[in-house]
């Protein structure tokens, strides 16, 4: 994990074009944690070393006797902790994100794309279904729009990919970390209250409307009396 102007990077640094396996997971995992446990770090970059974001599971270690379910496991781990980060993440999608990559990508608060990117599964063009990439991705786009690449196994372009959402940004491959960290800067902006509302976005964004009504309301209560109490604090 590297630093500047107060934000991390945190990259996928695996084999071939980035392959995900339990020890390059459990790098990403710690980058992760840490730079969210640093209080001088404001927003957290997510990217792939090299030419390449990430190209999913390495399915050649599998094959040769790796243990499935330690790989999606550890891909899991990933998924569920990055919604309950206090920092922001922005993918910076240097390349292909693709399978178990594009998951990665939509599981981020941002995306910023270079054009030449692919972003999606491919996994049904071989007869696999992703099981697990799938869930961020019908999470952040809907069943509808998700079902376009995931039906299809054909992954979104860039382009496409900014149409519906996944990607908030496509620019040139030499300014998507400049993009990225423009993002993060704006996510700046809410300060330590960031910490607290970030999570409620994605624990909303699983109930019903009118349970996240009054979640809401539950959270806004606790938020204006927590902030009475520091009031009373200050001026004693």
């Amino acid at each position: 994990m590297s630093e500047e102007r107060r934000f991390a990077t945190v990259e996928i640094a695996g084999p071939g074009r980035n392959l995900l396996n339990p020890e390059v997971m459990s790098g990403v995992e710690e980058g992760l944690r840490a730079a969210d446990a640093d209080p001088g770090v404001a927003g957290i970059v997510l990217t792939g070393r090299g030419e390449a974001f990430c190209a999913g599971l390495d399915t050649d270690a599998i094959a040769a006797g790796g243990d499935p379910i330690a790989f999606a496991g550890a891909l899991v781990r990933i998924l569920k902790l990055i919604p309950t980060l206090g920092t922001p993440v922005v993918a910076a999608v240097n390349g292909d994100a693709v399978a178990s990559g594009a998951s990665l990508v939509a599981a981020c608060d941002f995306a910023v794309a270079a054009p030449h990117a692919l972003i999606g599964t491919r996994e049904v063009s071989i007869g696999i279904w992703p099981m697990v990439a799938q869930v961020p991705l019908i999470q952040r786009l809907g069943p509808r729009a998700a079902m376009e690449n995931i039906g299809s196994g054909e992954p979104f372009s860039a382009e496409r990919a900014r149409e519906l959402g996944l990607v908030n940004a496509v620019v040139p491959a030499d300014e998507v970390l400049e993009a990225a960290h423009g993002w993060l800067a704006k996510a700046a902006r809410a300060g330590a209250v960031g910490a607290v509302g970030r999570p409620t976005v994605y624990r909303l964004a699983e109930l019903g409307y009118e349970d996240a009504l009054d979640e809401a309301l539950g959270l806004f209560t606790r938020m204006f009396r927590e902030g009475q109490q520091e009031d009373r604090e200050g001026r004693s």
